[in-house]
């Protein structure tokens, strides 16, 4: 499949991703539970492997489940036509070619529709992730909203909320994020109102990645997601709100979120590695179910896993990525290594006068507000080797001359080292050589390393 000729339906996208690609999926006919889809995502990655993950037959679900979908960058590159090296050039451009979505009279997703009484989140395909979460939690929801009409500069929003089932209709749910969502919200309750919302399972990935894009409060994730396809977004209107949502989805809850609702939620096992009971405890009433008559789960890995640091990253870093090498040429690449979850990056940089380390790294810090640590590297270190950085930092860092730390800032609120209002330390450290290192770096001839390989090849 060329990128000309995308699909924005999940299904086409996964029969022809396994059809060309074989090697990279995995298919698991065994029957499961819940939590080993999880386990074996993570196993996976314990064994440096990082397929997508078929599971067939999982206990209760009825429907098979997909995941690991974003766990490896070749794949997430592979959906924008590049290579890795290329994905942050290449999402860029893509999302700055932005489009609003076309509205089509009908959709797979409105296969079945379900309203009033007839809704039962009971019977959704959910699975629990982790023995320390709550119960099963909906991973890869992401709720839409329109734009009120009377908020100028406001436009309609996606983002990613875990949610987890509080009654026949109701979902629990976190805006922890407080992102523009959680604005909405606001203004909503600013006017007595409850927000219109629709909650979207399973789309596209590039939907999906889509979704995780951070943009001003003028900007629609939907016209990103037109970028990444190359087309506009195909999408239906909700039955009683006219939400926008794709219309190949598998499954949407639409409904509402009321400001003076609450219900617990959590703990959840979030990006920090930690199980969290950090949330808004909002509740999210569902009036309305819109499914493809055999509708399956496309779940995300969560916690501190390739897969759930990936999709946000990826947009995070492509993002940073621009804006540092609009600023500061010097630049030659960004990374936000597994090992720091959102909180660490890594920088390598070009040659530079002296003090350029440290301002590329306050911009870095400026600009994230996830960031705690930035490491600056040379260009020679591989910064997706957490390993090669490490080594950066005991040959060429002096603590005393190359740390500063910057205290009493916004940080995340799912950092269980954050206070209790959210505020946080940020800390660079500049391992690049300076001006007034010496030293030669340890070479390996080309042909000696070619003997090598051959030698070891196939022992």
């Amino acid at each position: 499949m060329t990128r000309t000729e995308l699909s924005q339906d999940l299904r086409e996208f996964l029969r022809a991703y396994a059809a060309e690609h074989p090697e990279d999926v995995l298919v698991v006919e065994e029957k499961l539970d819940g939590e080993d889809v999880a386990a074996l995502a993570l196993e996976l990655a314990a064994r440096g492997r990082n397929e997508m993950l078929v599971c067939r037959d999982v206990a209760g679900l009825g429907t098979p489940v997909v995941t690991n979908v974003f766990a490896s960058r070749t794949r997430v590159a592979r959906l924008l036509g590049t290579e890795p090296a290329g994905l942050h050039a290449a999402y860029q451009a893509a999302s700055a070619r932005r489009c609003a979505p076309r509205v089509v009279a009908d959709g797979p997703v409105l296969e079945v529709v379900e309203s009033g009484g007839d809704v039962d989140l009971a019977a959704l395909p959910l699975i629990q992730h982790f023995a320390s979460d709550r119960g099963p939690y909906i991973t890869s929801g992401i709720i839409a909203a329109e734009a009120p009409a009377d908020a100028p500069g406001r436009a309609g929003n996606l983002s990613y909320h875990r949610s987890m089932v509080h009654g026949r209709n109701e979902l629990a749910t976190s805006l922890h994020s407080r992102g523009h969502l959680w604005q909405l919200l606001r203004l909503a309750e600013e006017r007595g109102e409850r927000l219109p919302v629709a909650l979207v399972l399973g789309g596209h990935p590039l939907f999906m990645l889509a979704a995780s894009a951070r943009l001003g409060a003028d900007v629609d994730e939907r016209d990103v997601a037109g970028g990444l396809f190359g087309a506009p977004l195909e999408v239906v209107r909700t039955p009683a709100y006219g939400i926008r949502v794709p219309a190949s989805a598998e499954i949407v809850l639409e409904g509402f979120i009321d400001p003076a609702r609450h219900a617990e939620e959590g703990p959840f096992g979030e990006f920090s590695g930690y199980s969290s009971d950090r949330s808004t405890n909002d509740v999210l009433t569902v009036e309305t179910v819109l499914r493809r008559r055999d509708a399956l789960l496309l779940d995300v890995v969560g916690g501190n896993t390739d897969e759930h640091l990936n999709l946000a990253r990826i947009p995070r870093e492509s993002e940073m990525a621009q804006k540092l090498k609009e600023r500061f040429p010097e630049v030659t690449a960004l990374y936000y290594p597994t090992s720091g979850t959102h909180f660490h990056a890594y920088v390598a940089i070009g040659a530079s006068r002296p003090g350029q380390a440290r301002q590329i790294m306050l911009g870095l810090l400026g600009w994230d507000p996830y960031l705690k640590t930035v490491v600056a590297v040379d260009a020679d270190v591989d910064v997706t080797d957490d390993s090669q950085v490490l080594w950066a930092m005991a040959a060429h860092l002096q603590p005393h001359r190359d740390v500063f730390v910057v205290d009493g800032l916004p940080g995340s609120p799912l950092d269980p080292s954050s206070t209790a209002n959210g505020t946080t330390s940020r800390m660079a450290l500049d391992a690049t050589r300076g001006a007034d290192f010496h030293g030669v770096r340890i070479r390996v001839a080309p042909e000696r390393v070619a003997a090598a390989r051959e030698l070891l090849d196939g022992r």
